[in-house]
């Protein structure tokens, strides 16, 4: 039962955290593998909280108007080939090198986490012909990234889609929670195919995730997290001495 209600926990925070901006699944799955998961299984299981997260989110912001399905559809399509191949070799890898892979990904989120954040473009116009074809073929390698580790793709999907498709930051957070629940559900099918997933320990995060997705979704803004992110920054170092050294 505690670790259901740590799973819980853990999953508001990675769902505020990932809907925010990115980087909760640095939380969710080493915490799996804290608990004996091997790290294969973790990063399939976490599929499981992804889910019910990007719904809670998607339709919180569907609520709040602010949708482009049309748009969210296309993009979250180009996904799909990257993720069948990216959670397909993920899924094959053994665990003791996933761990490690997964240290090391870490490491380089922390650097990404770190550096300076660049101004976010707010504008209403729509994205012209050549910035949305970028986005979508940007869409390919991002559904890799997502079906293969998920961690830190949002650090991916923000700029791809705030910079380069030059979309506001509401609509940028809408539209990436709608992409990532299009290649979570791929990606999910895949890794329920070829590994023995840990329901239980997956809904309970999914419950967890639901939940602070929606507050994120709600608050539309950035402010107050600045303890969380230094929160998380500890945890995450942690979490890599663990799976480096013991």
């Amino acid at each position: 039962m505690f670790e259901l209600i740590l799973l819980v926990i853990t999953g508001i925070a990675t769902g505020f955290l990932n809907v925010m901006a990115g980087g909760g699944s640095m939380l969710s799955v080493p915490i799996m593998i804290f608990l004996g998961v091997p790290g294969t299984v973790a990063n399939g299981t976490n599929r499981i909280a992804i889910l019910p997260q990007n719904i809670s989110a998607v339709w919180a912001f569907y609520r709040k108007g602010f949708s482009n399905f049309k748009l969210s559809l296309s993009l979250g399509a180009c996904t799909i080939p990257g993720t069948l191949i990216g959670a397909s070799l993920a899924s094959r890898i053994p665990s003791d090198q996933f761990n490690s892979i997964l240290a090391l990904i870490m490491v380089l989120v922390l650097v990404v986490m770190a550096l300076p954040q660049a101004k976010t473009i707010e504008q209403n116009q729509s994205p012209s012909k050549n910035r949305l074809i970028a986005g979508h073929a940007l869409m390919v390698l991002i559904g890799f990234w997502g079906g293969f580790i998920h961690i830190g793709v949002g650090f991916l999907l923000m700029p791809a889609l705030n910079r380069v498709m030059q979309l506001d930051l509401v609509s940028t957070n809408a539209h990436k929670v709608f992409i990532v629940l299009c290649y979570t559900v791929v990606a999910l099918m895949v890794f329920a195919s070829q590994l023995e997933l840990v329901w239980k320990y997956g809904i309970a995060l999914g419950i967890g995730t639901s939940i602070g997705a929606a507050i994120a979704a709600n608050m539309q803004i950035k402010k107050g997290i600045g303890p969380i992110k230094i929160t998380l920054n500890i945890v995450i170092v942690a979490f890599i001495i663990k799976l480096l050294f013991f």
